[in-house]
């Protein structure tokens, strides 16, 4: 099971500063390798200006779906658009795309600068417009004091840097980004992640972000969508894709939950002592709801039939694990200040707040 760490909070508080980007959408794509379906078919819209990142397991589908769109792979079957024309035979150079990957990909024997403009030395923009341009995307991803460096001078997050501004400095239609942070330490994956963000809402352009990694996901896009054996389980904004998991797939692969069994009954289920909602499409009668660590109470009592397994300090909150008097393991986030009082091996009572589950079939 994947998690999300315990002090993210899905999805971004701002919008698209501007509508200056062109709607895309993939329409029923199909793509075999042999007998794997990479993209069973795949729809999918992007709104003019909009940041959407698919998420999902290794093989899903998720960046054979990108390279379809830059035009990197054929589909076997389905239509790529973007604004009003049809792309899908059209060759890559031709498409009007800037791609950022996980290899920086910069040219070592030219500067900053240099490398920034190169898109535009190829479009046969004039050389002064080539260096107004770069200069003013180096500017934009802050990098603007260091145009007449060379790579090999500039940190990986650096680099990662000039490789989005030689992206953006084309105005391409659409923002192509495949795993562009998975090769960059934690702390500068965060802050380039963010960087990221401002810089695209900033320029409004249309955007499909792939990566692995769900609190990057979360963090960045207006929606994210989650796809599974190259199909798309869900798509939403981050909050309720969290909040409210349409699919077992989803509820599981996204964050971290907890299974505890429960019957559900005229809408509402029974779990533990408490009586929630359930979210649509959850199984009626027995069965299993997937409950988040934040949703689970743990209070200090000596007449608790549960007991602490562990406490893991994660700064502002902390994760303890929990085993009932049946032997189940749950886990739950709290506030680090309410955790201290949680010592291993320390009775408790479990409650679960009463937020809508989503409940599967054991």
């Amino acid at each position: 099971m994947t998690t999300t760490p315990a002090d993210t909070t899905p999805g971004p508080t701002s919008s698209p500063a501007s509508t200056s980007g062109v709607a895309v959408e993939l329409a029923d794509l199909r793509r075999s390798y042999g007998d794997v379906h990479a993209l069973d078919g795949l729809d999918l819209r992007l709104e003019p200006g909009e940041m959407v990142v698919l998420l999902g397991p290794s093989g899903c589908g998720k960046t054979t779906a990108l390279r379809i769109l830059a035009g990197l792979e054929r589909p076997d079957a389905g239509t790529v658009l973007v604004g009003d024309r049809d792309v899908t035979r059209v060759p890559p150079n031709k498409r009007d795309m800037g791609m950022v990957f996980q290899a920086y990909s910069l040219f070592p024997h030219l500067t900053v600068l240099d490398n920034v403009a190169f898109g535009l030395k190829l479009r046969r923009r004039s050389r002064a417009e080539r260096r107004r341009r770069a200069g003013d995307m180096l500017d934009l991803v802050g990098l603007g004091q260091h145009h007449d460096r060379y790579a090999h001078q500039l940190s990986g997050g650096q680099q990662q840097r000039v490789a989005l501004a030689r992206a953006l400095a084309i105005e391409p239609a659409v923002l192509l980004l495949d795993e562009p942070l998975s090769a960059l330490d934690a702390k500068v994956r965060v802050q380039l992640r963010d960087e990221i963000r401002r810089v695209q809402l900033d320029v409004g352009t249309t955007t499909l972000f792939v990566t692995h990694d769900q609190e990057e996901a979360l963090a960045v896009a207006d929606r994210v969508g989650v796809m599974n054996a190259g199909r798309l389980e869900q798509i939403a904004p981050p909050a309720e894709l969290y909040d409210a998991p349409a699919t077992p797939f989803v509820g599981s692969f996204v964050g971290l939950s907890n299974r505890l069994p429960a019957q559900v009954v005229d809408g509402r289920a029974r779990v533990l002592d408490a009586t929630v909602d359930v979210l649509p499409g959850s199984a009626t009668g027995a069965g299993v709801a997937l409950v988040r660590p934040e949703a689970v109470r743990v209070t200090a009592d000596p007449a608790g039939t549960a007991t602490v397994a562990s406490v893991a300090f994660l700064g502002s909150v902390s994760r303890a694990s929990v085993t009932l008097a049946d032997g189940t393991l749950v886990t739950a986030q709290l506030p680090s200040a309410v955790a201290t009082a949680l010592q291993v091996g320390r009775r408790v009572r479990v409650d679960v707040e009463p937020v809508p589950v989503l409940v599967v079939a054991d």
